[in-house]
Parts: structure tokens; C-alpha cells; sequence
């Protein structure tokens, strides 16, 4: 495939605002035989830089719904172009489908209390919207899709979940996007399963496990913990967005598979996480409710070692750690101003 169209729908969201400002900074993302060599800045090491993967449009089909503005830095851009639209205005997407030669699907109503609130608008874009595409893009086209690692839902112990473990989603919103999963594996697509993702962001979400509990313990200076022992994976954002552009290049080797995407080293519980917070705010008071329990009963761990495995392997490049430090720097912005970055 020479120059190809990438179609981005929710595109100007957490995770599409970031791959985004990834590729139109980049231009020539990494061609395989680079990759081993990739920097967290988006460019090569070294003097050999044998080819590149090459795209010609990027198009962001987002509505909005969240008021954000991520993306207008690049409209003077001709090889950028934004629509605005709901994936379920399907006369607008369908000729976009048709044009794109690479589609991510981002667009979704993120996260347990949020599809509770609207189970059939869940339904209608975390699946329907997904299943509209794949009917509809023109063969040969690569399709990369975000599944969730949620859709393990509660986990056996000490056992890490690997890709052969059974998808076993207790929220609605597990459910909508395991069912899109499908659908996307039937035609050979590509699905990464995310952990948590932390991280600033242009399109700012401080309504993620990470991000909120480091908001609480800078703006409030403690927290109490429900289930606190409940465990989860963790993923930069940074990282997730450069796993994507991976699965574009490498999709010949991906194709047909789920894969998990985090850190291996941040299996944590709750507690485990709000101590890593408080080594950098010594003053974070940590609490716990015993009896209380959290409406979301996620509690798994998970290998990434699939993965791992590729050729040229894939590791992330941002630590919990640093995330943590990252974060804390641009709270001086989004302070005062947490309902407008939260899908609550």
C-alpha cells in the first residue's frame, strides 16, 4: 500500500488527540525495519534509516461531544482534515469508510458510568458503529481497534489473564466493546486489549483511575479507597498511541489477533497505586472503607507478554512513575476546572 488514507473516527478524544499529534508531527511514521530504534519523541536512532511507512491523509471524524478543541493546530494542514459528525449519521461516514485505506475506531462511550447512564447510545457506538465499518470498508483495508482489557472483568488470584484467557466483561461497557471485538477479529483486523490508560493529554481526562487519584492527592491531599485490594494493568498514553502506529505497520504479523497492551511491571491494586503516588507527595493521606464497595468490580491481572513477543519486540517507554510526575506538572492548568475534564 503506497500513501494511505488513515481514517480516525473519535479522533479529537484522549487517546485519538495524542495519535494524531504523533503522526502530523512525524509525517513518515517508522517503517518495521526501524522500529527497534523507535524514541518516545517519534523519530530514529542512529544513521541507518532503511524506508518508511507513509501515509497521505489523516481524517478526524469526531462530534465533540465533550466541547473539546485538540486538534485546531493543525487545520492549516493539507493532509489533515476534520469532519464533524456522529459515527451514527451513517450517510456522512459511509464515504469516508470507503476512502480509508487504514481506520481506528475510537470512538466510544468510555468507561462503567458512563454506559450505564445510556446503555442503547452505548450500543449504538461501541458496537454498532464498529460493526457498520467492518460491513462496509473496502477489502484490503486495515482495520486497528481498541478493545478494553475490562472484558476480562474479575479475575482467578495471582492467574494473569493472557489473550487465550475468556473475555468475561461485567459492565455494559465491557460488553459493547468485547462484542465490537469480534466483529473486528472476523475480518483480520487488529484489537488491543488497553489497560488503564494515565498521562496528560490534549483532550485532558481526570476521571481515570491514575489521573484522579493523583488529582486527589494534589488538590485534596488524601483519599479513601474502596476494594482497595481490586488490581488492575496500567498504560501511558504516550505509549498506546505509538502500539497503534505500530499495529499499522505492523500489521501483516498482527493481523487477526488481540493483544494486551501495558506494563508488565504495573499490575497494581489500588492501595499499591495511591503509595506509588504518595513517593512523590509524602503528604497524601491514604484511607480505606472496608465495608463500602465500588460499583465497578474490575479486579484482574494481565500479561503482555504476546505482545512482548513481536519481532522487533514491543516495549512502552513511559513509567508509571513518570506519568506521575508528568501529571503533577500540569495540574497548575486543569486545576479549578475538573468537570470539564471527566466523561462522568
Amino acid at each position: 500500500m503506497s500513501r494511505p488514507n488513515i481514517l480516525i473516527t473519535g479522533g479529537a478524544g484522549y487517546i485519538g488527540s495524542v495519535l494524531v499529534q504523533k503522526l502530523m508531527e512525524s509525517k513518515k511514521v517508522w517503517s518495521l525495519a526501524s522500529f527497534r530504534n523507535i524514541n518516545p519523541e517519534g523519530s530514529t536512532k542512529g544513521p541507518e534509516n532503511p524506508g518508511f511507512f507513509s501515509w497521505s491523509k489523516v481524517t478526524v471524524y469526531d462530534n465533540l461531544m465533550y466541547k473539546q478543541t485538540p486538534l485546531t493546530n493543525y487545520c492549516y494542514k493539507d493532509d489533515f482534515e476534520f469532519i464533524k459528525g456522529d459515527v451514527r449519521y451513517r450517510e456522512k461516514l459511509l464515504p469516508l469508510i470507503k476512502e480509508a485505506d487504514i481506520i481506528i475506531p475510537l470512538a466510544a462511550i468510555v468507561g462503567f458510568p458512563a454506559c450505564e447512564r445510556d446503555k442503547l447510545l452505548a450500543e449504538q457506538i461501541n458496537y454498532e458503529h464498529v460493526k457498520f465499518i467492518v460491513e462496509n470498508m473496502t477489502p484490503g483495508t486495515k482495520l486497528v481497534y481498541p478493545n478494553t482489557n475490562s472484558g476480562y472483568g474479575i479475575g482467578e488470584g495471582d492467574t494473569f489473564c493472557t489473550e487465550e484467557t475468556p473475555l468475561n466483561p461485567i459492565s455494559h461497557y465491557g460488553i459493547t466493546k468485547c462484542k465490537a471485538e469480534k466483529e473486528v477479529l472476523k475480518v483480520g483486523g487488529v484489537s488491543l486489549r488497553l489497560a488503564t490508560v494515565f498521562g496528560v493529554s490534549p483532550r485532558m481526562r481526570l476521571d481515570l483511575l491514575v489521573n484522579d487519584f493523583t488529582y486527589k492527592a494534589h488538590h485534596d491531599g488524601y483519599i479513601v479507597l474502596f476494594e482497595k485490594d481490586f488490581k488492575r494493568n496500567y498504560i501511558h498514553v504516550q505509549d498506546v498511541a505509538l502500539t497503534f502506529i505500530r499495529a499499522m505497520i505492523d500489521y501483516k504479523q498482527m493481523s487477526g489477533e488481540a493483544y494486551n497492551v501495558g506494563r508488565t511491571d504495573s499490575n497494581l491494586s489500588k492501595l499499591e497505586l495511591a503509595e506509588k503516588i504518595k513517593e512523590q507527595i509524602p503528604k497524601f493521606s491514604i484511607q480505606w472503607d472496608e465495608i463500602a464497595t465500588d460499583p465497578d468490580k474490575r479486579d484482574y491481572i494481565v500479561s503482555n507478554e504476546k505482545l512482548e513477543s513481536l519481532t522487533p519486540p514491543w516495549r512502552p517507554h513511559y513509567s508509571l512513575e513518570s506519568g506521575i510526575s508528568e501529571l503533577l506538572k500540569s495540574f497548575s492548568i486543569f486545576d479549578n476546572t475538573l468537570t470539564t475534564y471527566t466523561n462522568l
